[in-house]
């Protein structure tokens, strides 16, 4: 078995690939026997690979699928991120998963051996029902979820409680045909919360690689990904006068109301002095012409993920953000560069009469438990009258 088959990783996002290359460089360099793990509990960054210093020539070789989704922004900084994961030796595989009824059964049975053979599976959303699907073939004693965001804090919190994984924004509906769905899904559903879960006396390990503030639990692993390979890749940016704004989805998942999002936004271009907007690769077109229009921001489609475009500059001193992931890896990313990182809190006012009932409690936790960022109160961007 060759390296690239030792280690099978799945990624649906640009982000996701990111964090696979984050999570082999830091195994490059980590010591034999897994040094800078720690069990249950947080760990501590692992810094020994300095951001000056070029990253580990001979990284962990990682055959990498990418199961894209099928918005073109996606896409995009999806094949983008690919060129950098062969740059860095590692096997990159495209396979559609999406896109017609039969579409995921083709991917499967394309995948079903990779998938047997590998000694290690790596993957970036544990919530994914085809990664879940893909997970009843996996046979490896070794398994790895990779941040997908701020979801793995729901992650690790759901698989501590024994719940099912479900999305933090995800409401309940769908009627006799989704409660249907959702039994007949239910064996793939209970069989990967089984594979998240360490059984040492049969080797099963799992590890979570994360920048979120998570405390793992059961016997799972952590290592903390500090963007060691993102530091050692790109920068320092060149830094200019103004504030960048850092753009959210929140809107798109049926979270937050349109209105109120763009009175928020207009609030903080006012009050901050912001001239740019850095969309969220999800955020739609005619919601980004209205903020434009309202605000006068040049807005920014970044073809590649926030931390690499942050990264390699030009950057505004100051970067604002609502809750989002950000908060949690642009700290890391752009440790020492000066860049100082803000995050707006959400008015429960601002969210829609769908919101999930989780939706407050999660924003206000992503916020609160940030590293290195300045707080600005909800009120900083007021909802709409």
């Amino acid at each position: 078995m060759t390296p690239s088959d030792s280690t099978l990783a799945f990624v649906e996002s640009p982000v996701q690939l990111l964090n696979v290359l984050e999570w082999a460089h830091a195994q490059a360099a980590a010591p034999e026997g897994g040094g800078g793990l720690l069990s249950g509990v947080p760990s501590q960054p692992d810094r020994r690979t300095p951001a000056g210093r070029p990253a580990a020539e001979a990284s962990t070789g990682v055959r990498i699928v990418v199961l894209p989704p099928v918005d073109p922004m996606s896409r995009g900084q999806l094949r983008r991120m690919a060129g950098l994961a062969r740059d860095e030796g590692h096997e990159v595989h495209w396979q559609e998963a999406r896109g017609g009824r039969l579409a995921p059964f083709k991917a499967l049975a394309a995948l079903s051996r990779d998938v047997r053979r590998a000694r290690r599976v790596v993957v970036g959303d544990p919530f994914s029902r085809y990664v879940q699907l893909l997970l009843t073939l996996v046979r490896a004693q070794e398994l790895v979820v990779v941040d997908d965001g701020t979801a793995t804090m729901e992650f690790v919190a759901q698989t501590a409680r024994g719940e099912r994984l479900v999305r933090w924004h995800r409401v309940g509906g769908g009627g006799l045909p989704g409660r249907v769905r959702e039994l007949a899904y239910a064996p793939v559903s209970a069989t990967a919360r089984r594979r998240f879960t360490p059984a040492v006396g049969h080797g099963r390990r799992v590890e979570v690689f994360s920048s979120m503030p998570v405390t793992v639990h059961g016997g799972m692993t952590l290592r903390v990904n500090d963007f060691a390979w993102t530091r050692a890749r790109f920068g320092p940016p060149r830094l200019t006068k103004g504030t960048d704004l850092v753009g959210t989805s929140l809107v798109e998942t049926g979270v937050v109301e349109p209105a109120r999002y763009l009175e928020a936004v207009r609030t903080l271009t006012r009050t901050y002095g912001a001239t740019r907007y850095f969309a969220h690769r999800r955020e739609s077109p005619d919601k980004l012409w209205a903020l434009s229009e309202a605000t006068g921001l040049e807005i920014v489609r970044p073809d590649l993920p926030l931390e690499l475009i942050a990264r390699r500059g030009p950057v505004g001193r100051t970067i604002v953000s609502f809750p989002s992931t950000v908060v949690h890896t642009l700290p890391y990313a752009l440790t020492g560069t000066g860049v100082t990182v803000a995050v707006c809190g959400i008015d429960p006012g601002w969210l829609t009469g769908t919101a999930s009932p989780r939706a407050r409690s999660f924003l206000a936790g992503v916020t609160d438990t940030a590293r290195d960022v300045r707080r600005l109160p909800a009120q900083a961007a007021p909802a709409a009258g």
